[in-house]
């Protein structure tokens, strides 16, 4: 006999995505895991195993499982062994109106530090946190799985603020106004080139030394993720030439609006 309660708190205290079923679970996790887990809840016996694909798919006719609920089921899990592991990782959180958003964290890239980014021919490096008008920005980003065309995760930027009081982190702003209304004036002079660099800077800090960011989805079950990201062509470009160089993007004295409050440009 399982109890709700207990099974809850089960569920609560496992270090991996899992969801309700029932009296029973849906997880990665082998028998042996469930086994050691969710002991205080009750004894739990495999019934049913489906490849992940087939699940997301067709669903699960078995247990009742629309091909639409499946699917939902599954970003979620993803979605929760994203958020474990930038915790793990030490990224600062922060909870925007619709998602959550990790940044770079002072201890990850300091004030004005360079971030190398690119492992074919040249080196290039940009920078995750530095400080302009009195405020400490951080570039950070928000993940969403999805699995149409193909699987990825879709990846926003977003910029994070403290008040620059000579501290590494600063001091944090709950205003959500006042936040939107720094990132549209700081944020409003960095090119394409800036948020590309800060992009691929960032994926370097969640892959570290690997070719993918390893989400663990139980003890023995990641899954990989390239790290880096999708390239394509585009049918149509702009008519403005892009002139600048990889780098050229940390030296622009327009980067952030005023260069005399900026350090960016001499780091």
């Amino acid at each position: 006999m399982i109890e709700d309660r207990l099974l809850d708190r089960a569920l609560e205290d496992f270090g991996y995505p899992c969801a309700k079923q029932g009296a029973g679970i849906i997880t990665f996790a082998e028998q042996s895991e469930v086994d050691v887990a969710f002991a205080s809840a009750g004894r739990f016996k495999l019934k049913y195993e489906i490849p992940l694909l087939e699940f997301i798919d067709n669903g699960f006719s078995a247990l009742g499982i629309e091909r639409q609920v499946a699917s939902n089921l599954v970003i979620a899990m993803v979605k929760k062994a994203w958020l474990s592991f930038c915790r793990e990782k030490g990224f600062v959180e922060y909870q925007y109106s619709n998602a959550v958003g990790f940044h770079a964290s002072a201890a990850q890239a300091p004030t004005g530090h360079r971030i190398p980014w690119g492992k074919q021919g040249d080196r290039r490096s940009s920078m995750l946190r530095n400080v302009a008008k009195g405020h400490i920005w951080q570039f950070g980003v928000t993940a969403m799985p999805h699995f149409w065309p193909f699987w990825h995760l879709k990846i926003k930027s977003r910029v994070l603020f403290s008040v620059d009081n000579n501290t590494a982190e600063g001091l944090g702003i709950d205003d959500a106004r006042r936040l939107h209304r720094l990132r549209r004036s700081i944020c409003k002079g960095w090119r394409n080139k800036q948020w590309h660099g800060r992009m691929l800077a960032f994926l370097e800090l969640l892959s570290g030394e690997s070719a993918y960011i390893r989400l663990a989805l139980s003890a023995n079950a990641p899954l990989l993720i390239e790290a880096a990201p999708m390239l394509f062509t585009s049918p149509v470009s702009t008519a403005l030439p892009d002139v600048l160089d990889a780098d050229e993007e940390e030296a622009d004295i327009s980067t952030l609006g005023r260069p005399d409050n900026d350090n960016e440009a001499d780091a």
